[in-house]
């Protein structure tokens, strides 16, 4: 009895639950030494294992079940290697992805922490951006149904490459629709591309919100609110006889989806300016 372990005492010196091993069983995977004929005890031997360590360390550094019986089954030194070699490079892309995860994390707290200390604008002002990577479908936006539909088409040119987040997407609006005071008039729905891949950038559907100053309003409020503001940023700039250079941008940060509470609203509206 000396070298044969019940599958209870294998569970406590392996840390690995009876259940677990009882399914490794079942799938072929790793099977008892011995089986009493007339108990029905499973019973396994001190020479098993080194095998169940490896089972083990291949489960936890990420190769399916699957695999691992067909290595233990071909027990093939190059095919050994090259199941690790392919589970480094798996654990490089999620290192990459969680990476990239992290980064647009840092943005969007960052942003969202702007918005709590940040006090809305009482007058506009003048800011220089730099070029700012979108991806931008032009076509009339009059209702939440229209923009909706256009934010279902850009995630379908993205595809996993960007998710659509509250404070990322951006309406434009023509300066002519502001002049006649046509503030529904939208043109354009865009969203930000916080960490757009190389690759992504390469693409013909991926557009730049131009660098340079623009004439800016921050405020309390959400996309009804607007109309005010625009009124206040084209009179800020008829008095200091600033010149678009192209639409207007109009950009919810915090609203009703995100905080009940409207004192937590943020919006800002943006005109690029000629030089």
């Amino acid at each position: 009895m000396h070298n044969r372990f019940t599958i209870g005492q294998m569970s406590k010196l392996h840390s690995i639950p009876i259940k677990t091993l009882r399914y490794y069983d079942e799938i072929g995977l790793f099977k008892p030494a011995h089986i009493d004929s007339q108990t029905g005890y499973r019973y396994y031997s001190i020479d098993q294992f080194e095998l169940l360590d490896i089972i083990i360390y291949l489960k936890t550094v990420g190769v399916p079940l699957k695999q691992i019986k067909e290595q233990l089954e071909r027990r093939n030194l190059d095919s050994f290697l090259e199941v690790l070699q392919q589970q480094k490079e798996d654990a490089a892309a999620k290192i990459k992805e969680l990476e990239l995860i992290t980064k647009r994390l840092d943005y969007r707290i960052a942003e969202i922490e702007r918005t709590k200390t940040n006090q809305p604008l009482v007058q506009a002002e003048l800011k220089y951006c730099k070029e700012r990577p979108i991806v931008q479908i032009r076509e009339q936006v009059g209702s939440l149904h229209d923009l909706e539909y256009s934010l279902r088409r850009i995630k379908k040119i993205l595809g996993l490459a960007e998710t659509i987040v509250i404070g990322k997407v951006g309406l434009t609006l023509p300066i002519s629709s502001i002049k006649e005071q046509r503030y529904s008039d939208y043109n354009s729905v865009f969203l930000f591309l916080e960490s757009p891949a190389e690759n992504l950038l390469q693409q013909k559907e991926v557009s730049f919100l131009p660098e340079g100053r623009y004439a800016c309003f921050s405020y309390r409020g959400n996309h009804n609110d607007a109309p005010l503001f625009f009124e206040k940023l084209t009179a800020f700039m008829c008095c200091h006889h600033l010149k678009p250079a192209g639409d207007a941008i109009e950009r919810v940060i915090v609203d009703e989806y995100i905080s009940g509470n409207p004192d937590d609203f943020f919006a800002e509206i943006q005109i690029p300016l000629l030089n």
